[in-house]
């Protein structure tokens, strides 16, 4: 996609006095759109549109799956996302809901399914539901369930280090550390993935921010796709919900 090497272009310069994240992200943005004229993230939502119409093994295409609003449907999936599927008797979030479509609908085996194509038709999709608001409002059985977990992982202590989501998130929400600013779920915390990080040189999708939390604070990273990224993405936007937050830009471009 020409993405390799774009963020060591634009390195991250120390000034005379710490330099604020978002403006610092705009300024990086703006960068991009007068060199290249695109948006590193625009590039994977093109890659994931190409995969959403790609034929698979049965010959039918991703616009035959159900995203939440029936078959085909895009616009504001995301923003009601996880939410419980009969056909598959889970409750998924919109990563989950990819893995599981490429392998009922297209016919895709689990060990032909690529991360890097999930990621893909995740930012694609969540395109659709850019600046929408957020409305993961937990009713059936299941989702409470979810909820429920979700809320359990978020305070539980865990690890080398006796952490928890709660300790960084809410004890320090409006805080920064290494200049990024920390949110709790109140504050609209997960309203901004997907999103390319410029420093990393990377797309990350809520599953893979869920999982860089986990592994910075010494925890072994759930599986992608599996019940905690589910639960936790469940109880994060749900309370962000309540607090009446919308998705930024997506995909969203951040440090």
């Amino acid at each position: 996609m020409g993405l390799a090497g774009l963020g060591a272009l634009f390195a991250y310069t120390q000034g005379q006095k710490p330099l604020d994240p978002y403006e610092e992200a705009m300024r990086q943005r703006q960068m991009y759109l007068e060199t290249f004229g695109v948006l590193p993230g625009e590039l994977f939502a093109e890659e994931g549109k190409e995969l959403f119409h790609r034929k698979g093994p049965s010959g039918k295409t991703l616009e035959a799956c159900d995203f939440g609003k029936g078959p085909g449907v895009l616009e504001g999936v995301y923003a009601i996302l996880p939410k419980y599927f009969p056909d598959s008797r889970k409750v998924e979030d919109l990563e989950s809901r990819v893995y599981t479509c490429m392998q009922t609908v297209q016919g895709f085996k689990p060990s032909e399914i690529k991360r890097d194509e999930v990621r893909a038709i995740t930012t694609y999709i969540a395109s659709f539901s850019s600046k929408a608001e957020i409305q993961v409002v937990p009713q059936r059985p299941e989702e409470l369930a979810m909820y429920n977990l979700g809320r359990e992982l978020w305070y539980t202590r865990a690890g080398p280090r006796d952490m928890s989501c709660a300790v960084c998130h809410d004890r320090y929400a409006g805080q920064r550390v290494r200049l990024s600013p920390v949110r709790s779920p109140k504050q609209g915390l997960g309203n901004e993935w997907p999103a390319y990080r410029f420093e990393e040189d990377r797309l990350y999708t809520m599953e893979d921010r869920i999982n860089f939390c986990y592994e910075s604070i010494g925890i072994h990273a759930p599986a992608f796709y599996s019940e905690p990224h589910i639960a936790l993405t469940m109880y994060v936007l749900a309370e962000a919900t309540k607090a009446g937050h919308t998705f930024e830009e997506l995909p969203f471009f951040t440090r």
